[in-house]
């Protein structure tokens, strides 16, 4: 893989000027935006970037770092799914407290936002307080975001529980947006000042990236990312007015500043020390690119990516049609097309060649494209289905194991099959991936081929694939784990509502 983007000198540069805006004051409240770990996101797009870059980052300052986890309730009560885990946002704060302390980070506390009663928000609070964890429910603050005197009173920010801290640097995190991070800040400021502290807010926002191009591949991606939040980049006025320097932001913080700005002043009693919402962030990430042709040609086929992921919701009916059409603008205003993406062309040419659209279902073809830019492909069958199939064909190629050669003896696979069929009553015994590597490593046991072909496994990270139809919840987690991208069709592979 090429690289694009230089690690160590991004977190050099991030760290000291982290450190630069905690020296200024008592404490800093630090609004960590995106994701804190596992930010696949910036790894696609930045070749070179480590997805943990921000976790890492606050463990070169543990002894000055403590955290706090938001969580919006309403997000909690509908059962808001984390795409790229496939758990739902409660679920992610103990992923996320477990994480932190993996990293011997100071986690203080949970606060739920926008707290009204909810029942399984409850539940889930109570779950917390009983393993230990310091649990606080703010609620929605009153007059905000236009009434900046109610906002800033003992019914607004002063009807929030004050959180305890005990450290310089407190990282505000959460699951997802939305999740009432800004709101945790302000009201945390608004308790330091009433109580005769200096403290401060600053924002750490990886994406976009304030100091490339505003039509820069790098920052349409995160528009690409961001289509169902109705995010769109846009020059920072204000930033340009106060230095004379172009900077990249997006509308919502834009829209925001003013309120932001006043309420601040409002706090602080003394006007605000930021000049733009530029001002309020401490990203340095683009100081950390390299190689701009690459990370450009990496933002395309992310475009690409959360194209095929946008179409394939869109087609389930979890995204509506504005969102799609707005993707596909995105699309058409960098000119790319979906096969500008390798596998795409690959997979699709062997399923026509396969005639795999014929017949009572519409059956499978996968590609996955390998490291040196292999093409290797799998299709499904009463066996296995085509993301299994294409795994076993990625190894035996990375293995130099012949076509011909079965990895998985059918003594072992059968008796899978009727156990799914037979006994588990299901409708669909052809083996997933997971399935399929299940039994290949119960093959490698005894079989010295089928060994082989596991160790080369770990070689299938970071490569990309796709499928000619929607892969089911279990195929997507296997491709996540092995780490490989991967798009879909939005193709159903079948008629039936239920059994797919």
């Amino acid at each position: 893989m090429k690289l694009g983007f230089d690690h160590e000198k991004y977190i050099t540069e991030q760290s000291k000027y982290i450190l630069e805006r905690v020296n200024s004051c008592e404490k800093l409240y630090l609004e960590f935006g995106g994701k804190l770990m596992q930010d696949m996101h910036a790894k696609r797009v930045l070749p070179g970037f480590d997805p943990n870059a921000k976790i890492k980052l606050l463990q070169t300052l543990k002894e000055q770092v403590e955290i706090i986890i938001c969580v919006y309730a309403g997000d909690i009560e509908r059962n808001k799914v984390r795409d790229d885990f496939g758990i739902t946002y409660d679920m992610d704060v103990l992923r996320l407290i477990d994480e932190l302390r993996s990293y011997q980070l100071d986690v203080n506390s949970v606060v739920i936002t926008r707290y009204d009663g909810q029942p399984a928000t409850t539940v889930f609070m109570n779950k917390l307080r009983m393993r230990g964890i310091k649990t606080y429910a703010h609620k929605k603050t009153k007059g905000y975001p236009t009434d900046v005197d109610l906002i800033v009173s003992d019914e607004g920010y002063g009807a929030n529980e004050y959180i305890e801290t005990t450290k310089p640097i407190v990282v505000v995190t959460a699951p997802g947006p939305g999740s009432g991070k800004l709101a945790t800040c302000l009201s945390q400021l608004y308790h330091e000042y009433r109580r005769g502290r200096s403290a401060s807010y600053s924002k750490f926002e990886t994406f976009p990236v304030w100091n490339v191009p505003l039509k820069h591949p790098l920052n349409v991606a995160y528009e690409a990312a961001t289509v169902d939040l109705k995010d769109v980049n846009i020059i920072d006025s204000f930033h340009f007015d106060a230095y004379g320097v172009p900077a990249v932001n997006y509308n919502r913080d834009m829209e925001m500043f003013p309120v932001i700005s006043r309420i601040i002043e409002k706090i602080t009693g003394k006007e605000s020390i930021y000049k733009s919402p530029t001002d309020m962030g401490v990203n340095r990430v683009g100081f950390g690119i390299i190689d701009d042709e690459v990370v450009k040609e990496a933002s395309r086929q992310e475009i690409i990516r959360r194209y095929f992921k946008t179409s394939c919701e869109y087609k389930k009916g979890t995204m509506d049609e504005e969102t799609f059409h707005r993707m596909d603008a995105i699309m058409k205003d960098m000119k790319l097309r979906p096969e500008d993406r390798k596998v795409v062309a690959g997979a699709r040419s062997y399923a026509a060649a396969k005639g795999l659209e014929t017949g009572e279902e519409l059956l499978s073809a996968t590609a996955i494209e390998l490291e040196d830019g292999t093409i290797v492909t799998g299709r499904s069958s009463e066996l296995m289905n085509s993301s299994a199939a294409a795994i076993l064909n990625a190894v035996k190629q990375l293995a130099g194991i012949a076509d011909e050669i079965h990895l998985i003896s059918p003594v072992i696979l059968q008796p899978i099959i009727d156990l799914k069929s037979k006994t588990l009553g299901s409708r669909r015994p052809a083996l997933d991936c997971e399935e399929i590597l299940m039994a290949l490593s119960i093959c490698a046991v005894t079989n010295p081929t089928a060994q082989v072909a596991m160790e080369k496994l770990p070689q299938l990270k970071n490569c990309q694939a796709h499928t000619t139809t929607i892969l089911n919840r279990a195929d997507e987690q296997t491709f996540r784990k092995l780490g490989v991208d991967v798009t879909c069709d939005p193709v159903f592979p079948s008629e039936n509502l239920y059994y797919v």
